[in-house]
């Protein structure tokens, strides 16, 4: 593809040559028209017109032997969505032919994929960067590549080609199909490889996977987020809301349970949202999981939802239960409505309540946990106590929490960031008392029951323990033989922890049992 066509395409030019002497150098022509920085307005304005549908993705026949006797590792970052980006990415890397290592100094090429939800995230990038420099050194033919969302973001990009020369390849999150060209043109080029596409990405099918075991797997239903939350970077990393068609969806589904996976989870950044760009046909997540209900996998999941769009059919569908389990992740952000009206929500307190309510009654033995952000700008201590009262009031069983981090390129990053930190990190430690004294008292009742846990493997602290989780997504730990990992087993509670359950095994599930009638 000569530079031409490059930019026809929406690709950012590569870099000059990388050389310890070379002068200073202005980059941000690079960026001038090809790539710009996250901007609302320009956002807001996107359409479904540019999205491509694509079903037909192979590796070409001349990249097939790129990776005979090389090596590759990839280190992720980030969400689910981006652990599943790995899949896909290890999957190109095994049809061209390399083999996984799980060390650096083994590897012929080592990508970070990353994540840019918060500035903790990006610093670990860049400090695994310096890390790897030596490395380069000491093999001057390796291949150094960051990946993901960090690269979707103009000034990282430009940090990384004014400071980290031992970085060979730059590419973002819509163009990962676009791996073996990348790979073959920082081989034959003295230059970094950037190639991050600023147009919103295509949808991309038959992509190549290497799955984390056999046990769970994740699906991807849909790409990108249009809610433009203020404090959030996803919109413009990931790009606009672009569903997969249902039947791509099903299909992949049922290859999984025909593979013996007994436990999918529906991933999109906004996963309710799903369906809401057709304009041929009028099918939303609801749809999808009364249709996925029918698939014989004992179990279904999905993440992240927003309360916007979970709409009553959603409710009605879940509330059918079978296979389709009765936790739920919903992310309220703060207990606060005006809070949640400068984070642009788009929802009250009370009608987040009003939500909860419904599908309380809908789905009486419910599970529910959320996210939740304390010290956004303007904060006050009575707006903080609005979120405690409200954790209280749902009964929420577990919570992400963390402490406001201002993301360059979103509209809270304009804001003055005026609490100060001393009093962010007392109002995160209270908030974590809170979540862990109700995460404590939801386990109580596990006591003496007994539970069905799908075994996933040994405990991370003991290898003669196995691990595994409950439908309501409980840490259920216990021994029992080996043979059981990635079976749905009994196990009766013997001890209620704060975060897991200790157990004894009683037997196998019998599989007709588990399965959605």
């Amino acid at each position: 593809m000569n530079e031409e066509q490059r930019l026809e395409a929406g690709l950012v030019k590569p870099a000059t040559v990388k050389t310890a002497s070379a002068p200073e150098k202005d980059y941000s022509k690079y960026f001038e028209t090809v790539y710009t920085p996250p901007s609302l307005k320009d956002a807001k304005k996107r359409g479904k017109e540019e999205i491509s549908y694509h079903d037909d993705f192979q590796i070409e026949e001349r990249f097939l032997d790129m990776g005979a006797g090389r090596k590759f590792y990839i280190r992720t970052y980030g969400c689910q969505m981006n652990e599943h980006d790995t899949e896909v990415m290890a999957g190109i890397f095994t049809g061209l032919g390399y083999e996984a290592t799980d060390t650096v100094n083994d590897a012929d090429v080592i990508l970070l994929n990353t994540c840019a939800i918060r500035e903790n995230a990006e610093n670990k990038v860049f400090g695994e960067l310096g890390h790897l420099k030596p490395l380069k050194l000491e093999k001057p033919d390796l291949l150094i590549g960051v990946c993901g969302c960090m690269s979707q973001e103009e000034s990282v990009v430009n940090r990384i080609l004014k400071t980290y020369d031992q970085v060979d390849m730059i590419f973002g999150t819509h163009n990962i199909h676009r791996l073996p060209n990348i790979l073959h043109e920082a081989y034959m080029s003295k230059e970094m490889v950037i190639e991050v596409w600023s147009k919103e990405g295509d949808i991309i099918e038959n992509l190549p996977k290497v799955r984390h075991g056999n046990i769970k797997a994740w699906v991807n239903i849909m790409y990108g987020c249009d809610k433009f939350c203020t404090y959030c970077i996803v919109p413009y990393t990931r790009g606009k809301e672009r569903s997969r068609r249902p039947q791509d969806i099903i299909q992949e589904v049922r290859q999984l349970a025909a593979h013996g996976y007994k436990e999918i989870m529906l991933l999109g950044q906004n996963v309710n949202a799903y369906g809401k760009d057709f304009d041929d046909i009028d099918y939303r997540l609801g749809d999808l999981m009364d249709d996925l209900r029918k698939i014989d996998i004992p179990r279904i999941r999905f993440t992240t939802s927003h309360p916007r769009d979970f709409d009553d059919h959603l409710i009605e569908v879940l509330a059918k239960g079978g296979n389709l389990l009765d936790h739920i992740h919903l992310p309220v952000q703060s207990g606060s409505s005006d809070i949640l009206k400068i984070m642009a929500r788009k929802y009250s307190r009370e009608q987040f309540l009003e939500l909860v309510s419904k599908i309380k009654a809908a789905i009486p033995n419910v599970t529910l946990t959320t996210d939740i952000i304390v010290g956004f700008p303007n904060e006050t201590d009575e707006q903080f106590e609005e979120t405690l009262s409200l954790y209280k009031e749902v009964g929420f069983e577990m919570a992400y929490t963390y402490i406001y981090s201002p993301r360059e390129g979103t509209p809270a990053a304009k804001m003055v960031d005026n609490i100060p930190m001393e009093v962010k990190k007392e109002r995160l430690q209270r908030l974590n008392k809170l979540v862990n004294e109700m995460s404590a008292e939801a386990m109580k009742p596990y006591q003496g029951k007994t539970v069905k846990v799908l075994v996933e493997g040994e405990s991370k602290r003991n290898p003669d323990v196995l691990a595994g989780y409950t439908e309501k997504n409980k840490l259920v730990n216990f021994k029992a033989p080996r043979s059981v990992i990635g079976e749905i087993v009994n196990i009766k509670i013997i001890e209620a922890k704060t975060w897991s359950l200790d157990g004894e095994f009683i037997g196998v599930v019998e599989e007709e049992k588990v399965m959605s009638k």
